[in-house]
C-alpha cells in the first residue's frame, strides 16, 4: 500500500495549489484526480490580489501574470442607460504587491502546478484515480481508489478533499450543505469577438444591471465570457441553441451573428458545509462552500482556505496532530465564508437583477456615491478585492 504524508483530492485548481504548498515544503504528497487530466473548466478566470500573492509565494505568479491580463479597474453598468460606476484596484498598491485582478482561465494555473507536481520529488499525481470510500483512525486515513484496473488504497496521515460541489468525501462524511440552489439556470458563452468594439468603456471585467437580463462580461486571455441567466424551465437544449445565442447577442450588440468558442450551462447554489474539519479529514472549496460567480470569489476563496490548512498540517506532521488548530481552520475559514463570501455574492447579485425598480436605483445610488467617497471607496474595493476578508479570517482566534 502507498503511503505519504498527505492525500489531496481533486486536482482542480484548489487541489493542485494545496498539494504543490505541501510538497515544496517536503510533505510527501499524492494528489489523485478522478479525470485524466485536469479539468478543462472556463468557470473560475478571475485571480484576485491575495491569491496572486500566494501564487507568488509559489513562484507561479509570473507566468499567471505573463499569461493572463491584468484588469485592476471593474465595473458596474446600467444596460439600459449606459451609466458606468468604475472602481480601481490601483489604490491598494500600499497594500499588496499586485493591486490588480488576473484574468485567466482556472485550469492554465492548475495544469502548471500539475505539471510541477508530476517532476517534483515529494509529490505524485494520480489520475484516473476517483475515490470511493475512506476510514480514519488516531493515526491516519486510508482511503480506496477506483482505477481502470483495480481498487487500490492509499494511506496518510492527513486527507484534503477538493473534490467539488458534489464531494464524495462531503457526503461520507455526513456534513450537512445549508444553502439554496438558485431557481434560474446560469448560462455562459464565449466568443473571440472583440465586444469593445461594440460597447463604448468597456473594460475587462464589468458587471451589468438590467431587470429582463443581466450580465457579466469578462475577458479571458482568448475569449470574452457572456454570462446571463435563464429561465429553469426552458430546456438545456433550447439554451445551449444557435437561437438562444443570436438572441443574446442580438440584445447585446446588436449583431446575431457570432461565433461562440463554448456554451455551458451552469446551476448555481450558496451553500456551506457546517463544519470544515473532521479529525485529520479537511474540506476546501467547493467541497466545502458553493456560491454565485458574481465577483469571482469562488476559486479564490478555495484557494484561501488550503493556504489556511497548509501551515497547520506541515506543523502536525512535525510535531504531532493539533485538534485545536483545526478546530480554528473551521472557525475561521468558515466564518468568514458565511459573513462574507456568502453575503457579498448576493449582494452583487441582487444589485444586478434590479428587483424592486425605486431598491434598485437606491443600491445603485449608493454604489455611485462610493465610488466618488475616497474612504468608502477603498473599503469597498478592500472588500471585492478579498483583502478583508482574509483580514477578517485572521482576526478570528
Amino acid at each position: 500500500m502507498r503511503t505519504a504524508d498527505v492525500i489531496v483530492v481533486g486536482a482542480g485548481p484548489v487541489g493542485t495549489v494545496a498539494a504543490y504548498a505541501l510538497a515544496r515544503r517536503g510533505a510527501d504528497v499524492v494528489l489523485c484526480e478522478a479525470g485524466d487530466s485536469c479539468a478543462q473548466d472556463l468557470r473560475a478566470s478571475t485571480f484576485h490580489p491575495p491569491t496572486i500573492e500566494m501564487l507568488d509565494d509559489l513562484g507561479v505568479a509570473g507566468d499567471i501574470i505573463e499569461y493572463g491580463l491584468k484588469a485592476p479597474v471593474f465595473h458596474f453598468r446600467e444596460r439600459e442607460t449606459g451609466e458606468t460606476v468604475a472602481f480601481d484596484m490601483s489604490e491598494l498598491a500600499d497594500v499588496t504587491r499586485f493591486p490588480y485582478r488576473i484574468q485567466c482561465e482556472q485550469h492554465v494555473m492548475a495544469g502548471m502546478l500539475a505539471d510541477a507536481l508530476e517532476s517534483h520529488p515529494d509529490a505524485e499525481v494520480r489520475y484516473r484515480h476517483r475515490v470511493i470510500a475512506f476510514e480514519q483512525d488516531d493515526d491516519g486515513v486510508t482511503a480506496a481508489f477506483e482505477t481502470p484496473y483495480e481498487i487500490e488504497k492509499i494511506r496518510a496521515r492527513y486527507l484534503i478533499a477538493c473534490d467539488g460541489g458534489n464531494s464524495i468525501i462531503r457526503k461520507w462524511l455526513g456534513a450537512e450543505f445549508d444553502g439554496f440552489t438558485y431557481p434560474e439556470k446560469f448560462l455562459c458563452v464565449s466568443t473571440k469577438l472583440d465586444l469593445r468594439d461594440y460597447i463604448d468603456g468597456l473594460c475587462w471585467v464589468n458587471y451589468v444591471a438590467d431587470p429582463n437580463e443581466w450580465l457579466v462580461l469578462l475577458r479571458a486571455p482568448s475569449v470574452w465570457r457572456v454570462l446571463v441567466p435563464a429561465d429553469e424551465n426552458t430546456d438545456d437544449k433550447e439554451l445551449l441553441s444557435d437561437a438562444t445565442r443570436d438572441g443574446i447577442f442580438s440584445r447585446l450588440i446588436g449583431n446575431p451573428d457570432v461565433a461562440t468558442e463554448h456554451r455551458t450551462i451552469y446551476r448555481v447554489h450558496q451553500r456551506v458545509v457546517n463544519q470544515f474539519n473532521h479529525g485529520r479529514v479537511f474540506l476546501a472549496g467547493d467541497a466545502a462552500h458553493l456560491n454565485n460567480p458574481i465577483g469571482g470569489f469562488g476559486m479564490n476563496s478555495g484557494i484561501h482556505d488550503v493556504w489556511n490548512l497548509k501551515d497547520r498540517i506541515l506543523s502536525c506532521l512535525e510535531s504531532g496532530h493539533d485538534e485545536p488548530s483545526f478546530e480554528q481552520y473551521d472557525r475561521q475559514r468558515r466564518s468568514v465564508t458565511n459573513s462574507f463570501i456568502q453575503h457579498q455574492t448576493m449582494q452583487n447579485k441582487e444589485l444586478l437583477e434590479h428587483g424592486a425598480e425605486e431598491g434598485h436605483a437606491r443600491r445603485f445610488a449608493r454604489m455611485k456615491a462610493a465610488s466618488e467617497d475616497p474612504d468608502a471607496r477603498r473599503a469597498y474595493i478592500l472588500r471585492q478585492s478579498m483583502i478583508e476578508s482574509l483580514r477578517e479570517a485572521a482576526s478570528i482566534g
